[in-house]
Parts: structure tokens; sequence; C-alpha cells
């Protein structure tokens, strides 16, 4: 059933100019104390088929909207699938102040989790944990810290950004990485990383927690994602959607993988066999530097606290040349790139590699840019794919090893201006995916209760729902994917056309953290409430 006549609902503009729930233009007050005129939305086909005042009887199935708010589907723009949907289950080492902080809660865990049956060649099933975050410790983790306490059983310790992993040596051994004294990092660990996908058992674990994931996803709203899982994910995706009904999905591929791509002849947009449309081949995902953390993001100017000259701007993955090529041949076969760059060196240089490529696509996360780089971006048909709740875990790391350049860092106001697209993710399970996370992190600029941190650079909250759902609105022809909202977004401001207000970024904020979602559409299906 992909038809549905949905009533009684109070349209929340997304720009300036459009309407209001009375039939006004948005103003810089709009969606506060002023009146509404319910609308209704008709959804044929899959698609938005008429927006109105008393539509007439479609003999369709109906929503009651009861005069709750509706905006088009959110999007999730940045998910390692597979990573959030395990990370739940996995011991939660974030928060934690050193090593010893670390080691302290893994021997709590391997006490309780002793009589763990083992999982193929008897070093016994490893502990995975996930979260930690060095930058600020007195000292960095080695092999030797956790071999001390679990000589036999292989422990995993994921970082909380996802790129490097802290293991002791029969987990070294287990993922066929060679001996060390310190972490496994990048690229390196991106290989071993999946490698844990091979593990007895794993598999069907990792599908389980995916189809959990995903209700858990239309239950915030989120109609759709932009999947950037580490190993193929294209031939599972079939699977995963007939067993939990329509979700939206595009697939990355990974240059490891890029011939498999051409070969099959995919260009982004193209539907996936077996999918029903509902997943679509994405674009090529290179990760062209490191991290904060890891102290791998490529800077312009060095680390504050870097003693290692050679290493302290952070280090690029590729050559310009390779990574020139690689860009150069998916656009060749259609495909668009999403360009990891973190530091404000790697993202000059993918601004570089976009303009002489002519590639379209996204720069990843953005998380350090140069002011000067800004018209450079500008014009070009490049997108900042942004995770904002990102901020409030590298704050402290910014200030400390970026001391000099914090009002560069996750800079959305001075992107916006300059007239670059903008387009929200958590990089999930970097941060969890919540969409309400995301925008409430993108007006106030930290966590509940935190000061605001470089509240120049917020966006409003329009602003950040705009950036939220994929370049849709709830208009004739454009996909029938809709979410039902008990409360106003704009209940405290911040409406299109509205300045950005520091002073009320607070409350702004707070009302996206405490939103609710009373229904969830994708393409005319309810999937979530009522």
């Amino acid at each position: 059933m992909s038809e549905l006549l949905v009533r009684d609902v109070r349209l929340v503009p997304l720009d300036a100019g459009q309407p209001t729930h009375a039939g006004q233009p948005t103003h810089a007050g709009a969606g506060v104390d002023e009146p509404t005129q319910p609308l209704d939305i008709l959804i044929k086909d899959g698609q938005v088929a008429a927006v109105g005042t008393n539509l007439p009887d479609a003999g369709v199935p109906e929503l009651a909207g009861e005069g709750r708010w509706v905006v088009p589907g959110l999007w999730d723009q940045h998910v390692h699938m597979v990573q959030w949907a395990l990370v739940r289950s996995r011991l939660d080492v974030s928060g934690t102040a050193s090593v010893e902080d670390v080691v302290q809660r893994v021997r709590h865990e391997l006490e309780a989790t002793a009589g763990t049956p083992a999982a193929g060649g008897g070093l016994g099933a490893p502990l995975i944990g996930w979260g930690h975050r060095t930058a600020g410790w007195d000292r960095q983790p080695t092999v030797a810290d956790l071999d001390a306490i679990s000589p036999g059983r292989p422990v995993v310790l994921i970082s909380g950004d996802g790129h490097h992993g802290w293991l002791n040596t029969p987990a070294l051994q287990l993922l066929g990485c060679p001996p060390r004294q310190g972490v496994v990092a990048e690229n390196e660990w991106f290989d071993a990383y999946d490698r844990l996908g091979d593990l007895p058992g794993a598999a069907e674990q990792a599908e389980a927690a995916v189809l959990e994931a995903i209700t858990a996803a239309r239950a915030q709203g989120v109609v759709g994602i932009v999947d950037l899982e580490f190993s193929p994910a294209w031939d599972l995706w079939p699977a995963r959607i007939a067993g939990r009904g329509p979700f939206r999905v595009r697939t990355g591929v990974y240059a490891s993988k890029l011939a498999d791509i051409t070969a099959r002849g995919w260009r982004t947009g193209d539907p996936l066999p077996g999918t029903d449309g509902w997943a679509r081949m994405g674009a090529l995902k290179i990760i062209s530097d490191g991290s904060l953390n890891t102290r791998t993001a490529w800077c312009c100017d060095p680390y504050a606290d870097s003693a290692d000259l050679v290493a302290s701007h952070g280090l690029p993955n590729f050559t310009q040349e390779k990574l020139t090529e690689l860009v150069a041949t998916a656009h060749e076969h259609g495909l668009e790139t999403a360009l990891h760059a973190i530091g404000d060196r790697a993202v000059r240089q993918a601004l570089d590699v976009f303009r002489a490529t002519g590639a379209t696509g996204s720069v990843e996360h953005a998380q350090l840019v140069a002011p000067r780089d800004l018209p450079h971006w500008s014009g070009l048909p490049v997108r900042a794919s942004i995770q904002p709740a990102h901020l409030i875990d590298d704050r402290s790391a910014t200030e400390t090893l970026w001391p000099d350049r914090t009002r560069n860092a996750f800079a959305y106001r001075p992107l916006l201006d300059a007239g670059i697209p903008l387009a929200l993710g958590s990089d999930a399970p970097v941060a969890p995916l919540d969409p309400w996370l995301a925008m409430a992190a993108a007006v106030w600029r930290g966590a509940a209760g935190d000061e605001a941190w470089h509240p120049e650079l917020s966006l409003t909250p329009a602003e950040a729902l705009a950036a939220s759902v994929d370049g849709r609105r709830l208009t004739v022809g454009e996909p029938g994917d809709l979410v039902l909202l008990h409360n106003d977004p704009y209940a405290e401001g911040g409406a299109p056309g509205s300045p950005p207000l520091p002073q009320r970024a607070a409350e702004q904020a707070q009302v996206l953290r405490d939103m609710t979602v009373g229904a969830t559409v994708i393409g005319g299906h309810l999937v979530h409430g009522g």
C-alpha cells in the first residue's frame, strides 16, 4: 500500500517566504503564537499528489493528523549501519579519562563474562568495547596494558571516532595484525575491523541488530540513510528491507570495491536489485585523512601538543595524484564521491580534487575549514556533509590540540553564508543516529547545560531542519515521506527568515532535543506510530 491521505496537519515551513500554516509568508516571528490552518496531504503511488485544505475523500486509507506538525522525512547523511547496530551491545568505555579508567572497566567486564563460550580457534569470544577518546590522556594506550589483564582472551576496543583499535596480543593474532606496542590506526585498522565480521556468528548477529536499528531510526522520524559501512552492503539490503519494510538507503563503496561496482555498471542513484527502489547506489567513499583524537587529521598548522615534527600536522592517506585518479574514475562511471576530510589541509586537498575532476558529491565532516578556502568551495557542486553532535565530544580535544583555530572548527554559519549546501548526519556510531540531537547541537553548539561554544557559528532551527530532509519539501511530485511531530520545532522561534539568536538558542535547542515523533510515513507506507 503506497496510498495514504493524511488529514489535519500543520505544515512546518523550511524556507523563507514559504507559506506558513496560516497561509502567510514566513518572517522572523513565524512559528510563535500564529494562527494555524490545518492541511491535508494526499500520497498516491508513493508521491505527494495533493496538498490543500479539506481534500475530498480519495478512497484510500486515512491517517488522522489531529493538528500535529508535519515535516518531510528526515535523513541521516552519514551512517555506518552495522557498526551502529552493534555498538549498543558492546562494552561502553566512553567518558573515560585515562588508560587506567578503561583497564578498570575491561577488567570488570572480563570478570562478569568469564564463562563466555569460545568462538573459533579456542581463543574465546572476543570482548569488544567502544567509545574511548585518547586526545586528553596523559599517556597513550599500549598492547601491554590489555595483555596484563587479559593474556588469553581477545580484547578489541574501538575508539570513539572509529579511527583506531586498541587490541591485546590475542586480538592482534585473531585479526591478523602484526605485533606492536601501540594501537592499530587508520587504513590498517579499517581492514582489521572488517575482519571482525568474519568471526563465527558475527554476520547473523549483525543482521539481527540492523533490523532493530531500522525500527529505532524510523521511530525518530528517519526515512533514509546514507550507509557508508566498510564492508559491502549492497547485497545485504534486499533482505533487510524484506524483513522490515520500506526504508530508503544509499549505499557507499570504498576504493577496494570500486571495480566491482563499475563492472556492474551501477551509477549513483541507480536502484539496487531486489529492493523495489528503496535502496540505491550511493557514492564512492574515500577517507583522505584521519581524525582529531587520533591526531591524524591533516592540518595546515601543527597540533599544539605535538613533539613529532614529522607527523605534527597529521597525515594524508593518499597522494594528490592517487586521490585525483580515484575521484576521476568514479566520476567517469557516474558515481559521486563522498570525501572524508577533517583537517583544513585535507579539506583544501578535497576541494582541489573536486575542481580538477569536475566531480560532484560531498566533503564529509569538514571539521576544520580555513576561511580562505570558502570562496574556493563556493560554487562547486559539493555539499558539506556535517555531524554537529561531534562538536560535543570533540570540544575539549579541539581546545587542546587546535587552540588557535577553534573559530574555524564546526564552522557551520560561514559555510552556509558562503552558499555551500549543508547535509546533517551522525556518523553513527561516533554519535547516536538521532537527527534531533544533531539539529540541537547545530543550534546550541553544546550539550544541554553547557555553555555554547562559539555561538556565532550556530544555525537556526529552520536551517538545521532544512539540512536534515535530503532537500525534500512536501509539495506535489515529491516522495511521499513525512513525519508527524507532537510539538512545533519553532516553538521558541527560529523559523525561516529568523536571524540566529544566541540568547534564545538554548531554549530552541531544548525544543529539538525534546521532540517526539507521532508517526513516520515512507512512500505512503505508515512505518511508525499512527
